[in-house]
């Protein structure tokens, strides 16, 4: 995936869209950085992290669901 530079649009030239646009991409690099920063869902080595696993899966369930 190539790099691109999206800077916040300023007060005097944002409209409705470009802050959608915004937002839009600012959602998506936090969502791959939160990929880098939990372990990788396979097979659980041990009790603790099975309910480590489940737990971070409810949670995005949840947060994916609220409006």
């Amino acid at each position: 995936m190539a790099a691109q530079n999206f800077s916040a649009p300023t007060r005097s030239q944002s409209t409705p869209e470009d802050f959608s646009n915004y937002v839009a991409h600012l959602q998506l690099h936090m969502s791959l950085q939160a990929r880098n920063l939990v372990p990788h869902i396979n097979q659980p080595q041990d009790s603790r992290t099975a309910m480590l696993q489940e737990t971070q899966a409810l949670c995005e369930k949840q947060i994916s669901r609220q409006s």
